[in-house]
């Protein structure tokens, strides 16, 4: 088999994004599919490899049209390929270490992977009861004692159990979100860039006390791409390679209360596995792209990975070290708040473009190492990236 090949992301696009795009799942992957080729500077031929994550984030609307690899392949004019996925894991995590993996394997030799998502039904509608999907899987269990979905299992009782536990205070979610706002205000692909103070913050109204509206991700329709390749073909492409250093994925379970410490779930095992994986440590990062589906997974990751021992990630935000010019800057992109919900890609993203040099006056100097993390609770991963 010969020597395991280092992995590096040489292309990276987004599609149209917005809360309705009209845009149909073919659609928004093509768009995305031909801005990262774009910005490697390949055309179709170049590719072997193709995973594709699609998935509506909730109930979804009447006839919406779901997107597969093998579609995209001969659409796009990549087939025949030598590997392909329809997705794993719960967010774009999954198809990221997949390609990583498939390439390390030998499988295939350059593989562009998405995450395509497409807008919900909204909250009017399931008030007149269009969402007919039956209760299935975990939540037969949970269904007839009430709705528990992600905002109170893996959002506001986290939320509420670090606040008790260690003293974390709403302001100081607060200044996680001004901050991460004052990054969106400097990149163009941020949906909100105005700017926001504490104040504005805490006047927002509770979706499930102490969860705020804008600890939450913004729905949108999204297609987002990444190209991975082999250090060998990385350098024939446009830009410098970026590359995988180190990655961990973890499971704990899907169940909500399957989980016996809300304040040490599967980041806690990733960033293990991640770390005795490399020879860097915490200190070497130069910047973190931590996902931010909710506030509260932002702190758990920053704990998590070491960047601050645990409960202290909101004086450690609160105290300025996560802006542009602090110790550790955080969600430079402006985060999936601000951005709109990529589950995970415009983390991925952002790193290679940190690292390469290319991110303008939300520019971290010098950056060279960043890690990107994705998903939190029962399941989750990160990825370390480096420079030459």
């Amino acid at each position: 088999m010969g020597q395991t090949p280092r992995v590096a992301a040489v292309g990276v696009g987004y599609s149209t994004t917005g809360r309705r795009t009209g845009l149909n799942s073919r659609e928004l992957a093509i768009q995305a599919a031909k801005a990262a080729m774009a910005d490697a500077g390949m055309t179709p031929k170049d590719i072997d490899g193709v995973a594709v994550l699609w998935a509506v984030s909730g109930p979804a609307p009447p006839g919406v049209e779901s997107v597969q690899a093998l579609d995209i392949a001969q659409m796009m004019g990549f087939a025949p390929v030598g590997w392909y996925s329809d997705g794993a894991g719960p967010a774009y995590i999954g198809t990221a270490l997949q390609a990583i993996a498939a390439i390390r394997a030998g499988f295939c030799h350059t593989c562009i992977t998405f995450r395509v998502i497409n807008q919900r039904l909204s909250s009017a509608d399931l008030e007149q009861g269009q969402d007919e999907t039956p209760a299935a899987g975990d939540s037969q269990f949970t269904m007839p004692f009430g709705q528990l979905l992600p905002l109170q299992a893996i959002a506001a009782m986290p939320m509420q159990r670090h606040m008790a536990v260690y003293g974390t205070t709403e302001e100081q979610f607060a200044h996680h979100a001004v901050t991460q706002r004052y990054h969106a205000s400097l990149n163009e692909d941020a949906i909100f860039r105005d700017p926001l103070t504490v104040d504005d913050f805490l006047a927002m109204p509770y979706i499930t006390s102490p969860l705020r509206i804008l600890d939450c991700d913004y729905p949108v329709d999204s297609g987002s791409a990444v190209i991975y390749t082999t250090e060998e073909r990385a350098r024939d492409f446009q830009h410098k390679p970026v590359f995988v250093e180190s990655a961990a994925y973890s499971g704990k379970g899907y169940m909500a209360f399957e989980i016996e410490d809300m304040l040490e779930s599967a980041p806690f095992h990733t960033a293990k596995q991640l770390w005795e994986r490399t020879d860097l440590e915490p200190k070497d990062v130069d910047c973190a792209q931590l996902y931010d589906g909710f506030s509260i997974i932002t702190f758990q990751w920053l704990e998590a990975l070491g960047f601050c021992a645990p409960g202290e990630a909101g004086p450690f935000i609160e105290a300025g070290n996560t802006r542009l010019g602090g110790k550790l800057p955080l969600n430079t992109d402006g985060g999936a708040c601000n951005v709109g919900r990529r589950h995970g890609t415009n983390f991925c993203i952002e790193s290679v473009r940190q690292i390469r040099g290319q991110c303008g006056a939300r520019q971290v100097p010098d950056a060279n190492t960043s890690v990107w993390a994705n998903a939190v609770g029962p399941f989750s991963g990160a990825v370390l990236m480096v420079g030459d």
